[in-house]
């Protein structure tokens, strides 16, 4: 059965936006700033899609499109003007950055507070503390869509196919404060489908198109596709669907899956962020 990923992120965005006009009322604003160095076309779109959930939602957002050849100088200013202002809640850096731009000190420099990524130190610490804050937004729209299917995570197996810091990793702890045994696979993992076929729950996010193989995976099992890889023109993800369905008790497709889910959780992340 196919995981709606679309129908989830409208339902949760329909509730984001009853509590923004609430804290509307009482004369407080929830608040984004979205900052774009270059003209990379993918950020260009994510950007864009951002920008229009929190228009749907009523959250105020900052746009800020820089040129490619803006200095690193530059950029910190802007990101301490907006930690001092008190009326943006959430500041979001689009990576990548230009190569002259060091990604670590920009990331570091950002409000924990406002981090609604979720990708500082602090933020990620705290994740792995098992006391998560602002959580990174594709792992924890990955956990929401496998809790939309009514499935109790508690005891089951879960296998990551991916060690990122921005998927992998944090997904390893969410997964593990909902009592699942998990495993974290990756490209030096000896007979890997050995591993993913004792998965109860098997999540892909490597990038390698149609990678993971109905031979892979358990019957019944509930499979999770981060990947998007454009293969002829076509969007696919990380998982062989049109086979691995036929298994798979529950599966997320690409596009409708996961994706929707990201922008999702940054929207929410920015009224817990202001809350």
């Amino acid at each position: 059965m196919n995981i709606d990923g679309k129908a989830l992120s409208q339902k949760i965005r329909d509730e984001i936006k009853i509590e923004v006009d609430e804290l509307k009322s009482k004369g407080v604003e929830p608040c984004l700033a979205v900052i774009l160095v270059g003209n990379d076309p993918a950020s260009e779109i994510y950007v864009r899609n951002k920008i229009r959930g929190c228009e749907y939602t009523g959250i105020k957002s900052l746009s800020y499109k820089l040129d490619e050849d803006t200095t690193e100088e530059y950029l910190v200013d802007l990101i301490e003007k907006l930690n001092n202002d008190n009326s943006v809640h959430g500041i979001l850096v689009q990576m990548p950055l230009p190569k002259h731009i060091n990604e670590k000190r920009i990331l570091s420099l950002i409000n924990p507070k406002k981090d609604v990524d979720g990708f500082s130190v602090e933020q990620i610490g705290l994740l792995g503390l098992g006391t998560p804050d602002l959580i990174t937004c594709t792992p924890h729209g990955v956990i929401e869509l496998i809790k939309s299917t009514g499935v109790d995570m508690t005891g089951k197996r879960a296998v990551v196919i991916g060690r990122s810091n921005v998927v992998g990793k944090p997904l390893m702890n969410l997964l593990l404060l909902e009592n699942c045994t998990v495993t974290v696979c990756h490209s030096k993992t000896v007979d890997l489908p050995s591993i993913t076929r004792e998965a109860d729950i098997l999540i892909a996010a490597i990038g390698k198109p149609k990678f993971v193989t109905s031979d892979m995976v358990k019957d019944g099992a509930i499979v999770i596709d981060v990947g998007i890889n454009r293969v002829d023109g076509k969007l696919c993800g990380d998982v062989d669907y049109e086979n691995v369905s036929k298994k798979a008790s529950f599966i997320t497709p690409v596009p409708g899956g996961v994706g929707p889910m990201t922008i999702t959780m940054l929207l929410k992340n920015t009224l817990k962020a202001c809350r």
